[in-house]
């Protein structure tokens, strides 16, 4: 992997954007926030002073996988791309995380997506989603000009909204 390759795939998500998004978050007192992917703590550090916060880093030794306790949401810029089951080549992790995350949060999900990631929103993947109860509730478009292309905040909760609309099928 070159380092421009390397060091795009490790950016780090600008303090001043993270306000933002997270005003967009629809946090009451006393909910308890989990940053999965910590990085260098630009989401963690600003969430506001009234919720409770929780962190994952697998590069300080907290891995996502392993964290235990109970959380009303997840508010991250999550991984773009994992490294497949056994050293397979890299895969979009979005769909992964999302899945993962509505199984364990309890009021909602708020993602900061490239273009890419949000395409594999699938009419079937969103399907699976409001099946089990979520729903887009937000999309909010961003950039960052040393980044490539746009961004997407997007807040999911387990309450109805038929904002962002789905067909099945192949047409």
């Amino acid at each position: 992997m070159s380092d421009e390759d390397k060091a795009y795939l490790e950016h780090q998500t600008p303090a001043e954007l993270c306000k933002k998004l997270i005003a967009l978050v629809p946090l009451e007192p006393q909910d308890r926030v989990l940053e999965p992917f910590k990085g260098e703590g630009a989401f963690y550090d600003n969430f506001p002073e009234n919720v409770v916060k929780d962190w994952c880093e697998i590069r300080q030794g907290r891995n996502y996988k392993d964290h235990t306790g109970d959380y009303d949401w997840v508010i991250t810029n999550p991984p773009f791309r994992i490294v497949g089951e056994e050293g397979q080549k890299k895969e979009n992790a979005i769909w992964k995380f999302l899945k993962y995350y509505s199984d364990r949060a309890k009021k909602g999900i708020a993602f900061l997506m490239n273009d890419n990631c949000f395409s594999c929103l699938t009419p079937n993947r969103l399907k699976e989603l409001n099946d089990k109860g979520w729903f887009i509730q937000s999309i909010t478009c961003c950039a960052v000009k040393k980044w490539r292309g746009r961004y997407f905040w997007v807040i999911l909760q387990p309450k109805r909204c038929d904002f962002y609309k789905h067909l099945i099928g192949n047409f």
